[in-house]
């Protein structure tokens, strides 16, 4: 009995940091993610002014920019509410699938549109610090597996 009592001591505080890293990684992107489609819905007049200008060099037609911004606010809005609410449910102890890994999926799916828009745009430096951000959402979800 003592020996299993001291083998889940042990296991607990190896698993300590790496549930703690999964609480950062999932906290981190519902607050980018919320905070970003909260400025999207509240000034999405300046926002789908700011997306026209950017894109007007860009290959997509001009009438598709509404469709494209309203889409990623759908992305960042989901991304942001899954993780949020896995943050909440703090259900970190079990890896696999979950809501703060659903979460940081469909937060690696908003990445993945915000960089091809970035690219898509020419704006290489945008698409950087996008990258820089995917870097952390996959480490993210390799700590749930």
């Amino acid at each position: 009995m003592a020996c299993r009592l001291r083998a889940q001591v042990v296991l607990a505080g190896r698993m300590g940091p790496v549930i703690f890293a999964r609480f950062l990684a999932t906290s981190f992107f519902a607050v980018v993610f919320l905070q970003s489609a909260l400025d999207k819905l509240t000034d999405s007049e300046g926002n789908l002014g700011f997306m026209r200008e950017h894109f007007k060099q860009s290959p997509f037609p001009p009438d598709s920019v509404n469709l494209l911004f309203w889409t990623l606010t759908a992305l960042e809005a989901s991304a942001g509410i899954l993780c949020g609410l896995g943050v909440l449910f703090l259900r970190f102890r079990h890896p696999g699938m979950n809501v703060a890994s659903l979460g940081l999926g469909v937060s690696g799916v908003a990445l993945l549109a915000l960089v091809t828009g970035q690219r898509f745009a020419k704006d290489y430096a945008g698409a950087a610090v996008v990258a820089a951000y995917f870097a952390v959402d996959l480490i993210g979800l390799m700590l749930f597996s």
